[in-house]
């Protein structure tokens, strides 16, 4: 599918949504769907993903929209400085042109801060970091607001420092980091490449023995954006990030599509893409491959859409952990559509901790196609990831959940939904669930069901007797 051209076919899409989730669950929630009109922004072309399944209603096909004819390149002028040189021309700032070396080995953070600083001060602008080089970056932070909307063109490779305290010493959370924007753009055939491979030992840290043993928890997301809207990502490749790759921290109208996201399936905390407080998200066409949730969805998000993505290995695709620490969590409206998961620990998951509160609800999954999955249908109510979680009555309260044409094969248990004492999971949907056995060495178990009410429609393979009447409490 290509890029969106438009706020007016994002909105669409979400609308299609919004109907589609509403045709199965009645959720008491207001649902804003209607974009800002500050938020307008172009979109830019991505690659295809690899999904084959079809959407269960036909979508309007977005009108292309045309790019923005190029500034005239100025004539030359002499300089007594060669540094920092004139941009290639009006909007067009490369990086080479300020100072990058591009041999991988050289440091070129200030050329990117110096490209950066230019483009956003002038009229809608390109930074351009060109194919055929290398760029070593350091921790680096694209502040806004910025005059005009802005293209991060990256068609080379980006490379983080792989050691030293002295490169991380200005950027432990996050690698590259797009601040307060409105209009950005990260497009290109280009590779972000994290070297995470030295954060990943408990035995060793780029930081050093001291640091890494006063903050033994602390690595870098490779790509952050923050407090920005109107941003699309698209065609990049981001992999082997220390920790996450791509995190959406307090943003809007987000588009993700034609981007790759790898590392191992061991390497630990590397989600794929991470979501926080953010809403009105479309990630499609995506493939993502890591040691941890493909797809992250954290408090504070409502709006959003995921379809046609490839995931495995890692974790799956999940709503949570929510509520750790006594805190309060709320995630609504979220759709997951038309995906391909394989060789994951769960297929489609939401997970919460005890002593949480607040809610999630208006959740489908829908047409997801599991291969070797452990357990493909999971709702966890006492997620814990260590071994003194304490029992607690409090709960996030999970409602208007459905699972809707999982098929495939799994290795352990089919579905797995134990919901809390103390707040019950109410209106579970589970329609055409077709999950077989796919036999290997180790135990396997039936579908399990713990304070879950809600109903079972079409056929299901295992059978799927465990879900207790609407009515029953």
């Amino acid at each position: 599918m290509a890029s969106l051209g438009s706020r007016g076919t994002l909105t669409t899409l979400l609308l299609l949504l919004l109907m589609a989730c509403s045709s199965f669950v009645t959720c008491g929630v207001t649902r804003d769907w209607q974009l800002d009109s500050s938020q307008a922004g172009k979109k830019g072309n991505g690659k295809s993903g690899h999904g084959n399944h079809g959407h269960p209603k036909p979508k309007p096909k977005p009108s292309p929209t045309p790019k923005p004819k190029p500034i005239l390149r100025p004539t030359p002028q002499p300089s007594p400085s060669p540094s920092p040189p004139p941009p290639q021309g009006g909007g067009m700032f490369n990086v080479l042109d300020y100072g990058a070396h591009g041999d991988g080995v050289s440091d070129d953070t200030k050329a990117f801060q110096a490209a950066w600083a230019a483009a956003c001060d002038g009229a809608p602008s390109t930074v351009i970091v060109p194919s055929s080089f290398e760029f070593l970056v350091g921790p680096i932070s694209f502040s806004g607001p910025c005059k005009s909307n802005v293209v991060f063109q990256v068609d080379g490779k980006i490379i983080a420092p792989s050691s030293g305290r002295k490169a991380w010493s200005s950027g432990l959370l996050q690698w590259l980091e797009f601040r307060v924007l409105k209009g950005i753009r990260i497009e290109g055939q280009g590779i972000i490449e994290g070297q995470g491979s030295a954060w990943w030992s408990s035995s060793s840290s780029p930081l050093g023995s001291e640091v890494s043993g006063r903050l033994p928890h602390v690595k870098p997301t490779a790509l952050r954006f923050y407090g920005s809207s109107d941003v699309t990502v698209s065609g990049i490749t981001v992999r082997n990030s220390p920790q996450v790759h791509l995190k959406f921290d307090g943003c809007q109208a987000v588009e993700v599509t034609g981007v790759t996201i790898s590392s191992p399936g061991d390497s630990p905390n590397t989600d794929g893409i991470h979501l926080q407080n953010s809403v009105n998200v479309f990630i499609h066409n995506t493939d993502l491959s890591c040691g941890d949730d493909c797809i992250s969805i954290q408090t504070g998000c409502s709006n959003i859409l995921v379809q046609k993505v490839n995931c495995g290995p890692g974790h799956g695709i999940s709503i949570g952990g929510l509520g750790k620490a006594d805190t309060q969590a709320s995630v609504s409206n979220v759709t997951v559509q038309n995906a391909n998961i394989v060789g994951t620990m769960t297929g489609v998951r939401i997970k919460t901790w005890q002593g949480g509160s607040g809610f999630v609800k208006c959740i489908r999954f829908a047409k997801i196609k599991v291969s070797k999955v452990k357990t493909p249908i999971v709702i966890d109510q006492f997620y814990c990831d260590h071994s003194d979680c304490k029992n607690q009555t409090s709960a996030v309260a999970l409602s208007d959940i459905t699972y809707d044409g999982i098929v495939g094969t799994y290795t352990v248990r089919p579905v797995y939904v134990a919901c809390s004492d103390g707040k019950p999971c109410r209106n579970i949907h589970l329609i055409d669930i077709q999950l077989q056995l796919l036999k290997q060495r180790g135990r396997t178990y039936d579908p399990f069901c713990w304070e879950a009410y809600g109903d079972l429609q079409g056929s299901a393979e295992p059978p799927i007797t465990c879900l207790r009447s609407k009515n029953a409490k």
